[in-house]
């Protein structure tokens, strides 16, 4: 089985020109430099490639890997949330129209979870990715929500995904979540809305319950994460990043979680039942059976639920957190708050899930 590095400095010339000669036959690698490395849930480094000979690949990757950290890398190793992406984008990425980055590299090893991409650093492209305070523009949102549509129908079909995607299963669950709500509750309860706090509460105590309800409805392919900083904006269309939790779920999850996650507070409110339309609308032109909007507005309420377990580590309010951290984490947490008060989850699980 091809190596997969531990940490960015195992990637050197050798290892780099037989990885690139799996989709990139005779190129050679002169050298390989470390420029920028941080961690954040896994170790992101941007290396600048030197070639042996002039080619058209680029001069600088984006490179991620599991954490460096022996305690962290473990933690996230158990997720599962690298190999998954790395089949991500060696089997589906090529196959789909979403405007993803560009994969040069993508190994794996299921035995300990270590995984190794090598992608399109989009700052060199020219891309723009959010700091958390800006969100995806009404127009472009269209677009994003167009391409998640198409996604979703292509494989709401059982067959096609056991040809092309049998790898992909149900998200899986822990008490994660649950933990660190319950500390922030603990510690913080005082920074949080009585709506925030009341859905953590419920989430610590039936989170298995509620992650069942978050199932119901079509199975397909879903990305599972489109927050505003799984996404980047090139030249207008929206790009999809950061694919470890791919899982198979119902798409309402997708979409509901893009429309509070991703745009503005403001924008949301005046496009969100415009933008659910244009999904329905999509979804029917497929050829698959219609969903209501009704039906829809009630899945796009009750998942508006889930952004409270998306917060569990932001709202552990950690001490030493960077700026930029703290920036996008507020935004973040902003976002969730409003998607609470506006839409009242806790009120339409009572009124439709009896929970």
């Amino acid at each position: 089985m091809p190596h997969v590095p531990a940490n960015p400095h195992e990637i050197d010339a050798p290892w780099l020109s037989d990885a690139l000669a799996e989709r990139y036959p005779g190129v050679g690698v002169a050298d390989v430099e470390i420029a920028e490395q941080h961690e954040a849930t896994n170790n992101h480094t941007r290396l600048h490639i030197s070639y042996a000979e002039p080619c058209d690949l680029p001069t600088t990757l984006f490179c991620k890997l599991l954490p460096c950290d022996p305690a962290r890398r473990g933690a996230i190793a158990q997720t599962g949330m690298g190999p998954r992406e790395a089949r991500f984008y060696a089997k589906l990425a090529p196959h789909i129209e979403m405007r993803v980055p560009r994969v040069y590299v993508a190994r794996h090893e299921p035995g300990d979870a270590a995984f190794v991409l090598l992608l399109e650093d989009l700052v060199t492209s020219g891309c723009g990715i959010s700091d958390g305070t800006e969100g995806v523009s009404p127009d472009a949102a269209g677009g994003a929500i167009e391409d998640l549509a198409a996604l979703h129908a292509h494989f709401e079909d059982p067959a096609r995904r056991a040809a092309e995607a049998a790898w992909v299963s149900p998200p899986l669950h822990s008490d994660y979540g649950q933990v660190l709500l319950q500390s922030s509750l603990e510690q913080h309860r005082d920074r949080l809305t009585p709506r925030f706090t009341e859905l953590a509460e419920l989430y610590i105590e039936r989170g298995e319950a509620l992650h069942e309800i978050w199932q119901q409805g079509p199975r397909t392919v879903i990305h599972g994460d489109t927050h505003i900083g799984n996404l980047f904006d090139d030249a207008g269309r929206t790009g999809f990043l950061d694919w470890g939790i791919i899982n198979l779920g119902t798409p309402l999850r997708d979409v509901s979680y893009f429309l509070t996650m991703a745009l503005s507070v403001e924008d949301r409110r005046a496009h969100e039942r415009d933008l659910l339309r244009l999904y329905l609308d999509f979804r029917t032109a497929s050829g698959l059976p219609p969903i209501s909007f009704d039906d829809a507005w009630r899945a796009h309420r009750i998942h508006a639920a889930y952004t409270v377990p998306a917060c569990c580590q932001i709202v552990t309010f950690p001490k030493d957190i960077s700026e930029r951290r703290r920036v996008f984490s507020e935004a973040f947490l902003a976002r969730a708050e409003a998607a609470l008060e506006d839409l009242e989850p806790r009120r339409a699980l009572r009124e439709f899930a009896d929970l």
